[in-house]
């Protein structure tokens, strides 16, 4: 009699630089997701703080660090406050559609010049189309490319301006990467105006979270994390609340950065 699915098996990564904060050293298990429970898998593995790439589920497993913490919105119970709310009226004009995971040449245009203008020499301006449809369309898990576009003209489709390549598991939507025009002065914030639309779409649809990766406690480019709110965090106690005057005080130190930064893990896949 066999078993109904196969225990997965981990692997540890070698130690290299940590990309995140200087001095330190990061290390990863991950596992491959196949087969017919990998949905069941990466559900399983994400509310333990695993992330997605491709038909790997990974997490930091560093031996002498902790501060890579797993956050997710509590989306229910989002109120945006006066900034949040000004920045959804401005983009609430913008047509929003949750696509099957198909690459398309305007995505992957678009994804360039976000790299060229955000991440210059990074990994992923390495990429070439079929990278791009790897990252994109190997997913064993129910994914879709959501893309943000503006008004379009005698029933032609806008011009796309963002994108976000995002998995529906059991508890939530779960944002895998996400990459908008930087040069449109009228549409600032405008990663910023993704994670929200993420949180009100997983509200409407009655998912309990959104999960944001990893916050790096003292990496500054991480802490545009911290301005959802409720946030919870993934500890050796489970899932826990932010402590609000703790969460304010991180929220004060974000507010230098508008934008979110390249996640160096979805990078690491992509460098020669």
């Amino acid at each position: 009699m066999s078993a109904p699915f196969r225990f997965p098996r981990f692997f540890v990564t070698n130690p290299s630089p940590c990309p995140y904060l200087p001095g330190k050293s990061e290390r990863k298990v991950f596992t491959e997701l196949s087969g017919d429970n990998a949905s069941e898998l990466n559900d399983a593995l994400g509310r333990i703080g695993f992330r997605r790439s491709q038909n790997v589920a990974y997490r930091p497993s560093c031996a002498d660090c902790s501060a890579c913490v797993s956050v997710r919105v509590v989306a229910g119970e989002f109120e945006p406050n006066a900034t949040q709310r000004k920045l959804l009226r401005r983009n609430e004009d913008l047509v929003i559609t949750a696509c099957k995971p198909w690459s398309t040449e305007e995505q992957f245009e678009l994804l360039q010049r976000y790299l060229r203008a955000r991440h210059p020499g990074g990994g992923m301006t390495e990429m070439d189309e079929m990278d791009f449809a790897d990252m994109v369309e190997q997913t064993p898990v129910e994914s879709h490319v959501v893309e943000y576009r503006e008004p379009g003209e005698d029933g032609r489709p806008g011009r796309l301006i963002g994108a976000c390549l995002t998995d529906r598991q059991g508890d939530g939507l779960s944002m895998i990467y996400s990459f908008f025009d930087t040069e449109l002065e009228h549409r600032k914030g405008l990663g910023n105006f993704i994670i929200m639309d993420h949180i009100l779409r997983a509200a409407k649809a009655g998912l309990p979270y959104v999960y944001l990766g990893y916050w790096v406690e003292g990496s500054q480019r991480m802490q545009y994390k911290i301005r959802y709110r409720p946030l919870e965090r993934l500890s050796r106690n489970g899932w826990t609340r932010f402590d609000p005057q703790e969460q304010a005080q991180a929220v004060q130190q974000a507010e230098s950065r508008d934008e979110p930064a390249l996640p160096r893990e979805l990078a690491a896949i992509f460098r020669k």
